[in-house]
């Protein structure tokens, strides 16, 4: 009896947390846009809106299982409500990572610290974060719909998911700052996750295992080749 309670709990928790670290990433780098001393602010909006769209979407669990009904047919693709909000998250994902890519790959380093922290403003980057926090909830909410039947897991799940993007943010935050190349990765991981949630929405699913361990291979080369760099310099 435990173990039917326990096991679901638990992966039901590591899925939400895999999910939430995507969305931690992207807050992260927009953070890295302000000054120091707000970017712990935009964290703290970040996730907390993403805990609060969250617990909004789990109390109206009915109107979230009707986003899978049709909406309209599209080249004899169906899209249903879920499917749209997808597509357009994924699109959304796709420019600002795309972007942010251009930006950083293609204007000088000078420009780029002085754009990024003069030329947003913390609303806009709120706002930003608002669309992708309520993306990345509703396809968080209907994942645990589809794993458990019971309200009480998907609410620990959730609420346990937020907290360890709590414990997270700061370090993963810093570590992004600190290492530009890997925020080139983190970027390109994002624009992975735009073009899965694209597909997902336009009902070809790309298993997140495979997106997963393709992150984690890329991040093991990037930390492989950060070590080289480090041994040549201190050589």
């Amino acid at each position: 009896m435990i173990q039917e309670v326990i096991i679901p709990i638990l992966s039901l928790i590591a899925l939400e947390v895999i999910l939430g670290i995507d969305n931690l990433i992207f807050i992260s780098i927009l953070a890295d846009k302000l000054p120091v001393e707000k970017r712990s602010k935009l964290r703290f909006w970040g996730i907390g809106l993403a805990l609060a769209f969250r617990l909004i979407l789990l109390a109206a669990i009915s109107w979230i299982l009707k986003l899978d009904k049709t909406l309209f047919t599209i080249l004899e693709t169906d899209i249903s409500g879920k499917g749209l909000i997808l597509i357009i998250g994924g699109l959304f994902l796709i420019y600002k990572s795309t972007l942010e890519i251009r930006h950083k790959t293609e204007t000088p380093k000078a420009k780029i610290e002085k754009k990024d922290t003069r030329a947003v403003t913390f609303k806009k980057l709120v706002g930003e974060i608002v669309i992708l926090d309520l993306v990345f909830s509703i396809d968080s909410i209907i994942t645990a719909v589809g794993m458990v039947n019971e309200l009480w897991v998907m609410y620990t799940a959730v609420i346990v998911s937020v907290i360890v993007m709590f414990v997270a943010a700061k370090p993963i935050n810093e570590f992004i700052s600190q290492n530009p190349s890997f925020k080139i990765l983190a970027l390109s991981f994002l624009l992975m996750i735009g073009v899965a949630l694209l597909a997902e929405g336009l009902h070809f699913e790309i298993p997140k295992g495979y997106i997963y361990f393709s992150m984690a291979f890329a991040f093991f080369v990037d930390i492989l080749q950060m070590k080289l760099e480090k041994n040549k310099t201190s050589a």
